[in-house]
């Protein structure tokens, strides 16, 4: 923390043409701020989300749905993505945990659809990548 301390020293003396330790307190104390205000739990949330989607599975089964715009079956997912039954089990669950696919029975068959969670972080990523 020292170093750190010292580096936002040298930072605010660069800025402010000078630094004293109250400077240095008063920004240590509202970069607290805006820590505080991220919350923790939240920040753990959204890392979820994100680690759902850090797999080729996942991140391709969310983005066939999305596509989709309506309710696959299960099968339906299997033909896209080159996995064992288990495997695509284990990948559409987490996608539920991560509230990012919702899934259905109906009848002898599950369907899922994505939520609209998916539908706006798929939405951000084709915005933010350029081919």
């Amino acid at each position: 923390m020292a170093q750190a301390t010292d580096r936002l020293r040298r930072y605010l003396d660069d800025e402010l043409g000078e630094c004293r330790s109250e400077d240095v307190e008063q920004r240590l104390d509202e970069l607290g701020t805006l820590e505080a205000a991220l919350g923790s739990a939240r920040v753990e949330a959204e890392l979820d989300v994100l680690s759902a989607l850090a797999n080729e599975t996942r991140y391709t089964l969310v983005r066939v749905l999305v596509a989709a715009g309506e309710e696959l079956c299960v099968c339906e997912l299997n033909a896209v993505v080159d996995v064992t039954e288990s495997g695509l089990s284990h990948a559409l669950s987490a996608l539920v945990d991560a509230g990012l696919v919702e899934g259905r029975k109906d009848g002898r068959w599950k369907k899922y659809r994505a939520t609209n969670r998916a539908v706006a972080l798929v939405t951000v990523l084709e915005g933010s990548v350029s081919e």
